[in-house]
């Protein structure tokens, strides 16, 4: 799949690209992936944080334990992104305007998250992350985007907000009414990212929070709150040990 992948991009571009296998629900391949990332480039320029699950079965889990869709969306993605800082900030050194932007995709789905915003005892299985269900654990997690990228901006670096495999785990009558309602073709999904990732308009932007097609929008109390905020900047710092 990935050799095709490969070959398309060569063909409608004219560049090679080079793949790179990373597994966000495992801490340990995610530290390879980087690893591996930088053994063989000095520099990240652009990191987009855009890999993620959606609505999967209750009982799956990240190889570590986690409840899937935090495991992979948030402390995956979280992970890489401090595992490559380092060559974020040899990329924020090497370029014109001394920056190198994080892109992290999350969700208005995050405007659907209930209190508290991160409920800590549902991070890992048991009853009460059953109890929260899976539509709320990936509200939970698309918020988690958002607190892990203010944090990250208050420390360092940026960030962005359609139709991929998010949906997999849908039945076929829900994939069809989402698709209808909700979606738009996966090129105009990466628009915004990519307008925030390259635009000069935005260079001066840290922590932004962008919407479709290419706007900036207003943090509110759903999505701003730096107490809850540093402790998962430390959660996660807590579970990146050992590996």
């Amino acid at each position: 799949m990935s050799n095709h992948i490969l070959d398309q991009l060569k063909e409608e571009t004219g560049r090679e690209a080079i793949f790179l296998e990373l597994d966000l629900a495992s801490l340990d391949k995610v530290t390879k992936a980087a690893n591996e990332f930088m053994s063989k480039e000095p520099a990240v320029h652009i990191l987009f944080n855009s890999g993620g699950v959606m609505h999967p079965p209750i009982e799956q889990l990240t190889e570590d334990g986690y409840d899937l869709q935090f495991g992979t969306n948030v402390l995956g993605h979280a992970h890489l992104t401090l595992s490559l800082l380092p060559a974020l900030l040899e990329g924020a050194k090497l370029a014109p305007d001394g920056t190198a932007r994080v892109v992290n995709t999350s969700s208005l789905s995050a405007y659907h998250n209930s209190t508290p915003l991160i409920k800590w005892d549902t991070l890992r299985d048991g009853p009460k992350r059953k109890a929260l269900g899976n539509e709320m654990l990936y509200n939970q997690s698309k918020y988690g985007n958002i607190a892990f990228s203010n944090e990250l901006a208050r420390r360092y670096s940026d960030r962005g907000n359609l139709e991929t495999e998010l949906q997999r785990h849908h039945g076929p009558i829900a994939q069809f009414l989402i698709k209808l309602i909700f979606l738009h073709p996966a090129y105009l999904g990466a628009h915004t990212q990519l307008w925030v990732a390259t635009s000069p308009d935005v260079a001066d932007v840290n922590g932004g929070w962008f919407i479709p097609w290419a706007r900036q929008y207003a943090h509110s109390k759903e999505t701003r709150n730096p107490e809850v905020e540093v402790k998962l900047w430390d959660w996660v710092e807590e579970q990146r040990k050992g590996h």
